[in-house]
């Protein structure tokens, strides 16, 4: 299972990359290995701005339904439009291709309740 260290996580396994006042968000390799197939992402909330662990739009995998959850404060300022034709590239590249929106930070100082690595390894038993 890919976890990279230079990235931080949220115990609904999303995933961060803080870079100065912007940061992309996805979810982790262990969460699409958990949903499945994924064949539709919804985002609506490009241009709101919301607070950490609001919901920020959905997943949907052949099994199931997720909600998607921001995992600092900030504006939604980008989806991925690749996602729309062809949302299985969360599956096949999470961390990369598979990446979900980018936000304009709020509050940098919330990135240090996120987990490390190493820490959600730990959550998921790694």
């Amino acid at each position: 299972m890919n976890i990279p260290e230079d990235l931080k996580y949220t115990k609904d396994h999303e995933w961060v990359k803080i870079e100065g006042d912007n940061a992309t968000v996805g979810i982790t390799d262990f969460a699409q290995g958990e949903l499945g197939d994924i064949v539709f992402v919804e985002v609506d909330t490009e241009g709101e701005s919301l607070d950490k662990e609001e919901t920020f739009g959905s997943i949907e995998a052949v099994k199931t339904v997720s909600d998607l959850f921001m995992p600092i404060s900030g504006e939604v300022t980008e989806f991925n439009e690749e996602l729309e034709s062809t949302p299985d590239i969360i599956n096949k590249d999470p961390y990369g291709e598979g990446w979900i929106v980018k936000i304009k930070v709020a509050d940098p100082s919330e990135a240090d309740d996120l987990l490390s690595a190493a820490e959600y390894k730990e959550l998921i038993g790694a």
